[in-house]
C-alpha cells in the first residue's frame, strides 16, 4: 500500500533503470559531440542569488522559479529554471578574461514552479552550448550545426528546423513600419498567435503579410524578402541565408519569422529544434546579449525528456553473477576488461532474478 507521503508532487516523476540509462547514455553522447567542436563544460551550482539568475538575460523572471531565504546571508535564493543565464555569469566573471570567443557547454537539472501548457513537467534536464563573444552569421551556423550533431549523436534522426527573428517587429517599428511605442508588444502578440483580427485591432495592418511569410524555408524567405521595404531586414535575411547554406541537406528547414515563444531573450536569430517521434520540440537557440557586461553570445539549449521517446531503448550489458565464495581477484580483473558484475549476498540469490546473463565459474564468465 502506498502511502500519501510517497506520491511524488505534480510534474515530478522518478526515472527508472531503464529510462534513466538511456538517458545517461544520451547525455554523455551529447556532451561527446560538443567536446569535439572545442566547447569545455562547466557545472553551476543548482542554487544562487536570486538577482544574479534574473539579472544576465532579458526576459528571465523570477516568478517561475522555487525561491527562499538564505539562513547565512539573510538574501533571497533561487532554485534555477534555466542554466543560459549561469552559463553568462560565469563568461562576465570567472572567465571574463579568457579568451574570445569563448565555448562552454553543460549538463544539469533545472525546476520550475508551474509547468508549461504543452509540458506537464516541473522538472527537466537541460544540456547545452554558448559561444560567448558572437552572434554573427557564422556564429549562428555554428550552433544550429551542433545542435543538430548533438541529438543526432544521441539517437535521434529525422531532424528539422525551425528558424525565426525575434526582434522583427522592432525592426519593422523603427522606420519601415513605425508604430507607436504601446503598440509594438501588442503587434508582436497577435503576430505570435497569427491573429489577424487581433492584429488589425491593434494597429498593426502594415503586418498582416507576416503572417502567411511561414512555412518552408527558400519560400518563406522569398516572401519576407518582398516584404522587406527599404531593406530594413537586408542583414537578417543574409544571416538566415548564411545559416542555412551552412546547413545544406542536414536537416528539413522552415521559417516562422514572427514566432517569439520561448524567445524572450534573443536578439535577432533563433531556431527550434525538432526530431521524428519527439513529443515536442527538443529544444530552442539563437543569439542573445549578457546584460551587465554587453557581451554578444550564440547558444542553445536541449531538453533531454522530449526526446526520449524517440530514441531506442539503451540495452543492459551483460551482466555475471558472482556466486558465493568466488575468486575476488578474479573478478576484479574481468571488470577492469569491462564486465559488468552482480555478487551473491546470500545462497538464496537467483543469477537470473537478478538480471544476470553469465555466472562466474572458476576463472572465466560462463553464459546462463
Amino acid at each position: 500500500m502506498t502511502d500519501t507521503d510517497d506520491l511524488l508532487p505534480i510534474g515530478l516523476e522518478d526515472r527508472l533503470p531503464a529510462e534513466a540509462r538511456k538517458t545517461t547514455h544520451a547525455m554523455r553522447a551529447g556532451l561527446r559531440a560538443m567536446d569535439l567542436y572545442g566547447y569545455d563544460r562547466v557545472r553551476p551550482p543548482l542554487i544562487e542569488f536570486e538577482r544574479a539568475l534574473a539579472g544576465r538575460m532579458d526576459g528571465v523572471s523570477t516568478s517561475r522559479m522555487f525561491r527562499f531565504v538564505d539562513p547565512q546571508s539573510l538574501r533571497t535564493l533561487a532554485l534555477r529554471s534555466d542554466m543560459t543565464p549561469q552559463m553568462g555569469r560565469i563568461a562576465s566573471t570567472a572567465l571574463a578574461d579568457a579568451a574570445r570567443p569563448l565555448r562552454l557547454c553543460y549538463a544539469g537539472e533545472v525546476a520550475t514552479i508551474t509547468a508549461d501548457q504543452l509540458d506537464p513537467s516541473r522538472q527537466r534536464l537541460q544540456l547545452g552550448a554558448e559561444l560567448i563573444g558572437s552572434d554573427s552569421a557564422i556564429a549562428a551556423g555554428e550552433m544550429v550545426t551542433l545542435a543538430i550533431e548533438a541529438v543526432e549523436a544521441m539517437g535521434a534522426s529525422g531532424i528539422s528546423v525551425d528558424f525565426t527573428l525575434p526582434d522583427l517587429v522592432d525592426v519593422l517599428a523603427a522606420e519601415a513600419y513605425p508604430l507607436l511605442p504601446d503598440q509594438v508588444d501588442r503587434v508582436r502578440r497577435e503576430l505570435d498567435t497569427k491573429d489577424a483580427g487581433g492584429l488589425l485591432q491593434a494597429g498593426g495592418e502594415a503586418y498582416l503579410p507576416l503572417i502567411h511569410a511561414a512555412g518552408p524555408f527558400a519560400q518563406a524567405l522569398d516572401k519576407l524578402r518582398a516584404l522587406d521595404a527599404g531593406g530594413a531586414l537586408a542583414s537578417r535575411i543574409e544571416g538566415l541565408e548564411q545559416v542555412a547554406e551552412r546547413l545544406g541537406d542536414r536537416a528539413r528547414l522552415t521559417l516562422d519569422p514572427t514566432e517569439r515563444h520561448g524567445f524572450e531573450y534573443q536578439s535577432w536569430f533563433g531556431f527550434t529544434l525538432y526530431a521524428e517521434g519527439a513529443r515536442s520540440a527538443l529544444g530552442r537557440g539563437g543569439t542573445y546579449w549578457i546584460k551587465g557586461s554587453d557581451e554578444a553570445a550564440t547558444g542553445f539549449s536541449l531538453y533531454l525528456d522530449a526526446l526520449l521517446p524517440a530514441l531506442p531503448d539503451e540495452a543492459q550489458g551483460a551482466t555475471m553473477f558472482l556466486p558465493p565464495g568466488h575468486d575476488r581477484g578474479v573478478a576484479a580483473r574481468l571488470r577492469s576488461e569491462g564486465w559488468r558484475t552482480c555478487e551473491a549476498v546470500g545462497p538464496q540469490d537467483d543469477a537470473k532474478a537478478l538480471g544476470c546473463t553469465h555466472v562466474l565459474d572458476g576463472d572465466a564468465p560462463r553464459e546462463l
